[in-house]
């Protein structure tokens, strides 16, 4: 068994794209080496740090935050299981949130009508209480310089 695989090895093996896997590298989450072909070799530990990096990113966690609790490990290794844990602590606030959030907007979607409208009184999804009116007429979400 190779101690080290390719580009396509470990898209192959962790079922996400070569493309994601690249950006992955250059956001910096994992790390390969360069071969004097100049191609990447990724270690064998790559397979479980993409396996966390799916796992976040399925429950909603950013990628920079991700990076930012990966950065915290030592010398840069693959996160164990106990590591996993503390960071899933440290976002638990942060999707707890977010999951009543949803319900929220679950529960009040009916009200919807979808279009965009950020002026309606009305509009509990875009306006709540209407609190974009104190920023003057419309649309208060749109930068200013918007299509200049």
């Amino acid at each position: 068994m190779p101690s080290e695989l390719s580009v396509g090895q470990l898209a192959r093996r962790s079922g996400v794209a070569v493309s994601a896997l690249h950006f992955y590298e250059a956001s910096g989450l994992i790390q390969s080496r360069r071969t004097p072909g100049n191609q990447r070799r990724y270690p064998r530990d790559a397979l479980r740090r993409v396996a966390v990096i799916r796992a976040a990113q399925r429950v909603g966690i950013p990628l920079a935050t991700l990076a930012e609790a990966l950065a915290t490990l030592p010398d840069g290794r693959t996160p164990t299981r106990a590591d996993w844990a503390r960071m899933s602590r440290r976002w638990r606030g942060e999707l707890d949130q977010r999951i009543e959030q949803m319900i929220k907007l679950r529960d009040t979607l009916d009200d919807c009508i979808g279009c965009g409208c950020v002026s309606m009184k009305r509009c509990r999804l875009a306006n709540p209480a209407d609190a974009l009116a104190e920023r003057g007429q419309g649309a208060q979400r749109w930068p200013r310089d918007a299509g200049r």
